[in-house]
């Protein structure tokens, strides 16, 4: 998905409106299936077949959706699930997926050199501690907040990997608003594959991200293997992040 939207699910939804979702089973809670108990890498295997990557070692067959959510892409997601009692034919786990929701996944973008301010912009943004910022499955997943106003243009969010031999394993998030600077905050979900990054070859090095917050230049690291997870931050709600916020 080249843009995505985030909204706010009301305590009343019944079915996650998307058509391969299915409705929600009398025995469940409002409360249990609003807000997601995951966050996966969405792995087709065949045009009609798929699995969800949700760690490391763990691997969960969905047994109610058969053909890929999202298509022939691999993709990072938000999923409600619950475990089944159902063969998981290989994999770790089978399950029963409430609701998915894919994150808009992107490649590390190519360096354009002194274009980079022009093209990927230099407009603030704070990056969220929170259980979706995570580094794992070969992934940079981030939650982030910025100011919105609506505009109809989407902002432009990007990842540029460092060009120091020194700093393989350094990256700078950058933020486009096009202008669309005055308004509310908003917080929004983005993951960046980072395989074109040096492999690791096993081991755990520091993954440094930089970018430019409301109140300057900040960095954070990382523990990072090549397929490997590692979390920044302590688990929290992300009800707030399901607000409208057009990227691309």
């Amino acid at each position: 998905m080249k843009t995505l939207r985030f909204f706010l699910m009301t305590l009343g939804v019944v079915c996650v409106a998307l058509a391969f979702q299915s409705c929600l089973n009398d025995d469940d809670t409002y409360w249990d299936l609003r807000y997601p108990n995951a966050l996966v890498t969405v792995k087709p295997t065949g045009e009609k077949t798929f699995y969800l990557q949700l760690d490391d070692k763990t691997t969960l067959l969905p047994t109610n959706i058969t053909t890929p959510p999202f298509g022939s892409k691999e993709v990072r997601a938000l999923v409600n699930y619950k475990e089944v009692d159902k063969p998981s034919e290989g994999y770790s786990k089978a399950v029963h997926i409430n609701w998915i929701d894919s994150i808009l996944t992107k490649a590390i973008a190519l360096d354009l050199g002194a274009e980079n301010d022009k093209i990927y912009g230099t407009d603030p943004v704070e990056i969220v501690n929170d259980w979706v910022t995570i580094a794992e499955d070969g992934y940079l997943t981030l939650r982030f907040r910025t100011i919105f106003g609506n505009g109809n243009k989407p902002h432009f969010v990007n990842l540029l990997a460092s060009t120091d031999p020194a700093k393989p394993y350094e990256v700078e998030f950058r933020h486009n608003a096009y202008g669309d600077t005055y308004g509310r905050q908003v917080d929004g979900l983005v993951a960046f594959n980072l395989s074109s990054l040096p492999d690791t070859e096993g081991k755990t090095v520091k993954l440094k991200l930089k970018w430019k917050s409301f109140s300057g230049d900040r960095s954070v690291e990382f523990d990072y293997a090549t397929r490997k997870s590692t979390a920044a931050g302590k688990s929290s709600s992300i009800a707030e992040v399901r607000n409208a916020l057009n990227l691309k």
